[in-house]
């Protein structure tokens, strides 16, 4: 054990009380990640040059996909939490299924309710579904990063027992020193993630739809994956076989299913 740790940054995870309405870093971390997102979003929508010559829709489609993707991620990630993470728990208290302000959401969980309402949504309006996805795929990381860096905040989501000079005692987490795993996973998942879809674009990825997507998933898959060999795991859980975690087994599909896409995307001409 080290000699010293850092102490937890006293923020209050509550940033406004006005009366019994709480406005809290974790809501504002999610709002901020789908406004930015929306931004990028529409600015990469409004370049047609990126696309080959011709958009695939219009940034007033963004406006509206905006509110799917919402709701795909809030009802999606609290699904997700529910089934993979604490399903004996609602199973005797279905009350609190719909109780998100005590917290728990599935990001495997809010990408799968996001994929679903977009691909809904592209579909309503006659859009390229691999294409919407594609976008998607790039602007994701910066409401992964807001969002690990609230999961800070808020003291949750700790990393496990270490040694390092950086370790920090969460007060929630016992008198053990332990990793900073969410300002990894915003790393990893966030900023290093955002460069490399960024890049993508660059080097003309939107032309090929379903080749930022692909990337997406292998790269949120990868960085998770890595993630979860600093991260404490979910206490109702525990270890799984092979010293594995949750978080691990539902990244592997999302690879998988990442490749699969890039592959058969780079074997389609990209858009003259």
């Amino acid at each position: 054990m080290p000699t010293f740790a850092l102490p937890f940054p006293a923020i209050d995870p509550v940033l406004v009380q006005l009366g019994p309405l709480a406005i809290r870093w974790y809501a504002l971390a999610y709002i901020a990640g789908l406004v930015l997102g929306w931004l990028l979003a529409r600015a990469l929508v409004a370049r047609p040059a990126l696309w080959g010559g011709t958009s695939p829709m219009t940034p007033q489609d963004l406006d509206d996909a905006l509110f799917w993707a919402t709701l795909g991620v809030i009802l999606g990630g609290r699904l997700g939490y529910v089934l993979f993470y604490n399903p004996a728990y609602f199973a005797a208290n279905p009350q609190d299924i719909v109780a998100v302000w005590k917290g728990g959401m599935s990001f495997h969980g809010g990408l799968a309710g996001t994929l679903v309402a977009l691909v809904m949504f592209a579909r309503s309006r006659g859009i390229r579904v691999m294409s919407l996805l594609d976008v998607s795929g790039v602007v994701a990381p910066l409401g992964l990063f807001f969002g690990r860096l609230a999961n800070f905040i808020n003291g949750e989501l700790w990393g496990r027992p270490a040694d390092v000079p950086w370790a920090i005692v969460f007060p929630h987490g016992g008198p053990e020193p332990r990793h900073p795993s969410q300002l990894y996973e915003a790393a990893l998942e966030g900023i290093v993630l955002f460069l490399i879809m960024l890049l993508v674009v660059r080097l003309g990825g939107l032309k090929r739809p379903g080749v930022a997507a692909g990337i997406f998933g292998i790269g949120y898959g990868v960085s998770r994956i890595i993630g979860e060999f600093f991260r404490e795991p979910d206490v109702q859980l525990g270890y799984l076989a092979f010293g594995t975690t949750m978080g691990m087994w539902l990244s592997v599909p999302l690879v998988v299913a990442g490749a699969g896409l890039l592959l058969y995307a780079l074997k389609r001409k990209p858009a003259a």
